[in-house]
């Protein structure tokens, strides 16, 4: 039995590091992974940078904020433990 999702607006948490350019690799390769919008977020040092994608085109990495992190509806965080810990429970909470 398949299962019809609506298509996903995902986010990447750390896209320039070795995680995450490997999550944007498995999800340029799934077709069964509905994605209508790929967000990519940075550092400040990364923020501005543009990562050429074959399924999704060219993106601009964005700076990282909880709140555009949470206009996402899945978030993929590609960063160390700390930095998670301190993030994740913030960007799932919401006026949703």
């Amino acid at each position: 039995m398949k299962i019809s999702m609506a298509p996903l607006n995902v986010g990447i948490v750390g896209a320039t590091g070795a995680v995450g350019k490997e999550i944007i690799g498995c999800l340029e390769k799934c077709c069964s992974f509905p994605i209508d919008s790929l967000r990519l977020f940075g550092s400040k040092r990364s923020a501005g940078r543009k990562i050429d994608t074959s399924k999704f085109g060219n993106i601009t990495i964005e700076l990282f904020s909880e709140d555009t992190a949470r206009e996402c509806d899945v978030v993929f965080l590609a960063v160390d433990g700390d930095f998670s810990r301190a993030h994740a429970e913030n960007i799932c909470k919401g006026d949703d």
